[in-house]
């Protein structure tokens, strides 16, 4: 564990995405692509996109169309679908596409797999609910022998292949890297111990979440155990709201152009993760009271990454999540102080140079007295080297 505390954590954004029903759609998909296109310029490192069919507010239906423009708008940050819902497509299809964006990327895609979050989109595609987890994990496993080469003749009650084969092999040595959703419920982390996965935790910092987190690592470890695997937390994807300003009286200023729709929104579609459930408190004094979101600054921010890692050593990338809570001017200035104040902190980027300064200005009055005296003995050499010319020129 000890080894993995120095590496470098790295930082992404995790993108629903959330669109109040009151702005042209149109332009809020081409901002979400502006916005990747930002991320990848200031040096973020994922970007993960999500799939939704009702409820009007996480307009992207299709991640894998998304990402294919943004990854040509792009140049180094890696793209992930956040998640593809499983029980919605034939697992056949899901892997092609996949490896075909894994070829298209060039290696830059990453494969997010779930059960699909909004019982809306189930009920549309007459699917039950209960069947949703249970499915994924059928898919799943299919998706993974298949990206691995394997010929899959399989039926079930939902999908049926018949010598079943990708025609491209991956990309990626040996494939995508393949992560799944978890919140609260275990199987998420069964799944990722049972096949070496990474695990998206898209609940981290609600209540519940964060209460959870460590239970699902310990599912994780202990189902990769008996599996003969080892998890590394490196693997872990921990993702949770922030907006940061200068000032906290600025940050939260910046906030109400958006937060209050964002938090409606959540109320009428899954009040548990609501961050207002105290209907006595403001919902963005209870949100940032309950740690669940950070409206701050850098420090206050840093200290929220401090706070998960206390929970869960080594995590390997935090997400925020995409919301839109300020004009989209403001959220970039956010993820641009992120870049400069936050990550540097989090993964002791200035240390050494603090070290150096140190070092400078603790030894200055010695290093300035020898520079001085450096200097003198310049000075007094040209004297001297004039005067030896002087009496060549006389002597001549």
């Amino acid at each position: 564990m000890a080894a993995t505390q120095s590496r470098k954590k790295r930082n992404g954004i995790f993108l629903a995405p959330f669109h109040p029903l009151d702005e042209d759609p149109t332009l809020a998909i081409q901002r979400d692509m502006e916005l990747i296109e930002h991320l990848d310029r200031i040096g973020y490192d994922e970007a993960w996109v999500g799939e939704h069919h009702s409820a009007g507010y996480e307009i992207i239906a299709s991640p894998e169309v998304f990402l294919a423009a943004v990854a040509e708008r792009t140049n180094r940050i890696k793209l992930g679908t956040g998640v593809v819902s499983l029980p919605y497509h034939h697992p056949l299809t899901t892997a092609n596409r996949i490896i075909q964006l894994d070829h298209q990327t060039k290696g830059r895609i990453m494969f997010g797999a779930g059960p699909g979050l909004l019982p809306s989109d189930a009920m549309m595609l007459g699917i039950e609910v209960a069947k949703q987890r249970p499915r994924m994990v059928e898919a799943l496993d299919v998706i993974l022998r298949l990206f691995n080469g394997e010929t899959v003749t399989e039926e079930t009650e939902w999908y049926k292949l018949t010598n079943a084969r990708l025609q491209l092999t991956p990309y990626s040595n040996p494939h995508p890297e393949v992560a799944v959703a978890s919140s609260v419920t275990p199987s998420g982390g069964k799944l990722a111990g049972k096949y070496g996965l990474g695990m998206l935790c898209v609940a981290a910092t609600n209540a519940s979440g964060y209460d959870a987190l460590a239970i699902n690592w310990e599912v994780a470890q202990q189902v990769a155990k008996e599996h003969g695997r080892t998890m590394d937390p490196d693997c872990l994807r921990l993702v949770g709201p922030i907006h940061i300003a200068e000032t906290r009286e600025q940050a939260m200023e910046n906030v109400k152009y958006g937060f209050y729709k964002w938090s409606d929104y959540f109320n009428s579609i899954n009040p548990m993760a609501a961050p207002n459930a105290d209907k006595s408190k403001d919902p963005l004094d209870a949100m940032i009271e309950s740690g669940q979101g950070i409206v701050g600054t850098p420090d206050d921010a840093i200290a929220q990454i401090r706070r998960l890692e206390e929970k869960m050593p080594g995590f390997g990338c935090f997400l925020q999540l995409a919301h839109n809570w300020a004009d989209f001017d403001t959220t970039k200035k956010s993820y641009e102080l992120w870049m400069r104040h936050v990550m540097p902190e989090i993964n002791k980027m200035n240390d050494a140079r603090r070290a150096s300064f140190g070092w400078a200005t603790d030894n200055a009055e010695e290093f300035i007295g020898q520079a001085m005296s450096a200097a003198m003995t310049t000075i007094q050499q040209h004297y001297e080297d004039e005067e030896k010319k002087k009496g060549q020129s006389a002597a001549e």
